[in-house]
């Protein structure tokens, strides 16, 4: 089990979420420490803030992604359907919380329980009381074939929004795993549009 947790960490952080140059040059500054009169006080973001606030937003959600993954690849492994789970990474930016809804969604398929996720961390997203938030889950890569992908749907205050798709097959207990492919996702848990986020204001 403990390969099997690289594996995942490693395909999905490396492919996805540290795409940029600056990804590792801040790795202790993982708290969002927004300037008194800019960003979400003024609605503006410099082309200073916006890089240095990217680099932090990623560090983020690799940290919050590669604990959703620890947890939930054990769930991918089991005989069991596998059922979406969502992670929250608190406004301290350095909290991560499981999100239980199984009393509310007991009789859900898979497909409500991500709608009520996406709901459930809507609600606790525009009160301000989260940085990030992840949901993972799984599905057919195309309609009326085996082969399966793990989504990680992730999104982050700072007005970073995607999915990651990433392919894989299960064989006697082993899983083999494609190249990640990044999709573009529609902002719906911070944002109901993508330029109400401060990446893309000003």
């Amino acid at each position: 089990m403990p390969s099997l947790k690289k594996s995942l960490v490693t395909i999905a952080l490396t492919s996805a979420l540290l795409t940029t140059p600056f990804a590792l040059s801040e790795e202790n500054q993982l708290a969002v420490e927004i300037p008194e009169n800019s960003v979400l006080s003024d609605g503006m973001l410099t082309k200073e803030e916006l890089a240095k606030f990217a680099v932090i937003g990623q560090q983020q959600l690799v940290k919050l992604t590669e604990k959703a993954m620890e947890e939930y690849s054990s769930e991918l492994m089991d005989d069991d359907d596998n059922m979406p789970a969502a992670w929250m990474l608190l406004d301290d930016g350095e909290t991560i919380k499981r999100i239980n809804i199984d009393s509310q969604a007991e009789q859900a398929n898979a497909q409500m329980r991500i709608l009520m996720y996406r709901a459930a961390l809507k609600s606790i997203a525009r009160r301000g009381k989260i940085n990030a938030a992840v949901i993972l889950y799984t599905g057919k890569v195309k309609e009326g074939e085996d082969a399966e992908a793990l989504v990680i749907e992730h999104e982050h205050r700072l007005g970073i929004s995607a999915n990651k798709v990433v392919p894989f097959h299960l064989e006697d207990g082993d899983a083999s795993f494609s190249q990640a492919i990044t999709r573009e996702k529609p902002f719906q848990i911070f944002y109901d549009d993508k330029q109400e986020s401060p990446a893309h204001q000003g």
